[in-house]
């Protein structure tokens, strides 16, 4: 089940800036292999959300080969400089990362971790300005009390995949991630740590704001 519509995804990917080619060609990759990417319109959110609130230290729990990191090191160069942490548990991953971030000039600003997202962020010394969640889904409960204590007052949590494809508003799936996602929701909007929305960008940004 698929709740965005070709046409509307098309259409807000439109309006993001041109990319740099390396940008281009990792998008192009994630089409021909099949790799989840947040894409566009959701990099180009997580630019400007950085950008917003002066993000100079940025933590991705999950990141692939580097697409989400590049938007965020963006916004940390344009910010005055800082560090971008990719964090990914597959060594290929990690080296596929440095080349394309080192060819889009982010050799300065991203430090790159190959293990376990989330005992890595516990063995960081925090505050983070801004923290990224995009790991196995069954692993989104387990993740907050962990991001809530590394992140600073005012920091903002983005987490991706918050609408699952549609499969959130399937009564009859009760998968471990599709429950995952449905509690992680929960927790987090009824908790009174956090300011929440949810953005239907791309498969769904939740965006939280600590108190």
């Amino acid at each position: 089940m698929s709740i965005m519509d070709t046409q509307l995804r098309d259409y807000l990917n439109s309006l993001v800036p041109p990319r740099p080619p390396e940008l281009q060609a990792m998008e192009a990759y994630a089409q021909e292999h099949h790799f989840p990417i947040i894409g566009p319109a959701s990099g180009q959110y997580c630019y400007q959300m950085a950008r917003l609130i002066g993000a100079k230290r940025v933590f991705e729990l999950g990141s692939g080969y580097g697409y989400s990191t590049a938007w965020f090191a963006r916004g940390v160069r344009d910010n005055g400089g800082g560090q971008v942490y990719h964090v990914v548990w597959h060594e290929g991953l990690s080296n596929q990362a440095k080349g394309h971030l080192g060819r889009l000039g982010f050799d300065s600003i991203v430090s790159y971790i190959v293990g376990e997202a989330v005992q890595s962020l516990q063995e960081m010394d925090g505050p983070f300005d801004l923290i990224f969640l995009d790991i196995n889904k069954d692993g989104y409960p387990k993740a907050l009390p962990v991001i809530e204590e590394k992140l600073r007052p005012g920091g903002v949590l983005i987490a991706d995949n918050a609408l699952w494809n549609g499969r959130i508003f399937d009564q009859t799936d009760q998968s471990p991630a599709t429950a995952a996602i449905r509690e992680f929701t929960q927790l987090i909007t009824a908790s009174p740590n956090w300011i929440v929305s949810l953005a239907p960008i791309g498969d769904g940004l939740i965006m939280a704001t600590k108190l």
